[in-house]
């Protein structure tokens, strides 16, 4: 039977960039983003593997509908091995002299909240079953505030890695594991939403989605007695 994994912010980015990879491998891939179209695309881009590949729109903000999703995801995958929370967001008026109430919670609410509920959607059967692997995109912005990421943004990521964390301390007897990816900037759409978008030339310098996603295989290809609990990666 192939593998089975859930990723979120699959419709661009990082998300995206770790659908491919698997999809090629031969993994089960339910595709988990806001938009429709952008998911719909993503499963396009896996030319071959596309009828490996299940596109599920859902507003991760929503528990509910996180919730539903899961139901749906589990009907039709029997369980799911490996959880990829690699969906984010942040607004171009982020410092704390500007970020609007509105943004902020927009922020905590993808970055932070909708981690927890798929981990909740998805935890139990893990546990059950006596194995798993949860991978949380985070960001340097995790490790140490900036202003070039904000307070709100700063503050979903610290949460994220504590969610990690948490993760491991309560459910590695159970078999679970969940690893904390620390990327640096990464040359992928959410640039668009800084005050001052970076040119061509310093997106150069950035790491590629890809990269994050060879980091996220690294994780999953591990033994499963063995947990990377937190990888920094940064361009060289």
């Amino acid at each position: 039977m192939p593998k089975t994994a859930v990723v979120t912010g699959a419709g661009s980015g990082v998300g995206r960039a770790v659908v491919l990879r698997l999809a090629r491998e031969g993994w089960r891939v339910a595709l988990i983003g806001r938009r429709a179209e952008t998911l719909a695309e993503t499963r396009r881009l896996a030319g071959g593997a596309e009828a490996h590949l299940l596109v599920c729109p859902c507003d991760i903000r929503s528990a509910d509908a996180v919730a539903q999703t899961g139901r749906r995801i589990l009907d039709e995958f029997g369980d799911v091995e490996v959880l990829v929370n690699a969906a984010g967001t942040n607004a171009p008026r982020r410092s704390l002299a500007e970020l609007s109430l509105a943004d902020y919670e927009a922020m905590i609410a993808t970055n932070l909240h909708g981690a927890y509920y798929c981990v909740q959607a998805f935890l139990p059967g893990m546990r059950a079953r006596g194995r798993g692997t949860i991978v949380n995109i985070v960001s340097d912005a995790g490790k140490q505030a900036s202003p070039k990421a904000g307070p709100a943004y700063v503050m979903s990521k610290f949460g994220l890695a504590g969610l990690t964390q948490s993760i491991n301390a309560e459910e590695r007897a159970h078999g679970v594991r969940a690893c904390a990816i620390f990327p640096g900037d990464i040359d992928t759409p959410l640039l668009d939403k800084r005050p001052a978008p970076p040119d061509a030339a310093a997106r150069s310098r950035m790491l590629r989605a890809d990269d994050v996603a060879e980091c996220v295989l690294l994780c999953l290809r591990l033994p499963e007695h063995v947990i990377v609990e937190e990888l920094v990666v940064r361009p060289r």
